[in-house]
């Protein structure tokens, strides 16, 4: 499949909101293994406040690895070490004091496939506040409201709060499964790759919504579709085994990339 992407495709790269840090997360010097395998070498990346920063490159190339690293999703994995550092707001994640569960909070995850519990669209949308120890009705009725209205979703679900999140579509349970990531209110949302099971009317709105979360989270998206990283992210890294290549706004990766690897992935003559 060509990945060639058009001028059409790459909106402007807006700058950095005022007194925004450019750095918001950091990835210092990080590398990291899989037991013997290394499956990421020496990345060192900044990732602005409040933009779409999107991870590029062929399939096994660690963009995944180091987006689950920011959440320490990877540590559920045995067998797993690191070296560097990534912090958020100047704070190293790997604070011995940190508990991963509340970093987990201030940085939600959506996956590539929707994973909506079986339970109604309301307690999947307030799971995250219960388990925090949410219990007043109000509160938590606010919190529906505003999560599902952030993910475009509230018109949709408002009259069926307490039908099964099941009866969704796959498009309506990935806006769900971002409602419910937004609800405990994160700092950072990451997205691998989110709408890679979806038909192009589903990926359009959620296309939109990411547009729309840029205002209150700081969003890192893996993506394997060209058009969609040059549409939505302020920012694009390519990444190629292992290693980051080119790290730069998405218009100049898309117009004019500093490297031939990125040309010629972006350009479909490999990958």
């Amino acid at each position: 499949m060509s990945h060639a992407v058009t001028t059409a495709d790459v909106k402007p790269s807006e700058p950095a909101p005022a007194g925004t840090a450019p750095d918001y997360i950091r990835i210092d010097h990080f590398s990291f293994w899989y037991g013997a395998s290394q499956a990421l070498f020496d990345i060192h990346m900044d990732l602005p406040e409040k933009q779409v920063t999107a991870f590029i490159g062929p399939s096994g190339c660690g963009k995944s690895t180091l987006l689950r690293n920011i959440n320490r999703m990877n540590d559920l994995i045995d067998g797993v070490r690191h070296t560097g550092d990534i912090s958020i707001a100047g704070h190293t994640i790997y604070d011995p004091h940190i508990e991963v569960t509340s970093l987990r909070k201030r940085v939600g995850m959506v996956f590539q496939k929707s994973n909506p519990f079986p339970k109604s669209i309301y307690e999947n949308v307030v799971y995250g506040l219960r388990v925090a120890g949410v219990n007043d009705r109000r509160t938590l009725d606010q919190a529906c409201e505003t999560s599902l209205r952030a993910a475009a979703l509230w018109d949709e679900a408002k009259d069926r709060l307490n039908s099964s999140a099941l009866g969704m579509s796959g498009g309506q349970q990935q806006r769900l499964c971002i409602a419910r990531a937004v609800a405990v209110k994160p700092q950072v949302l990451l997205m691998d790759e989110p709408c890679s099971a979806l038909d192009p009317i589903a990926t359009g709105k959620i296309e939109e919504l990411i547009l729309e979360l840029k205002k209150d989270f700081t969003v890192v998206i893996v993506t394997h579709n060209m058009q969609q990283a040059a549409r939505v992210s302020d920012r694009t890294a390519f990444f190629y085994l292992g290693k980051l290549i080119e790290y730069d706004t998405t218009q100049t990766i898309f117009t004019n990339p500093g490297q031939k690897q990125t040309e010629d992935y972006i350009t479909g003559r490999f990958g």
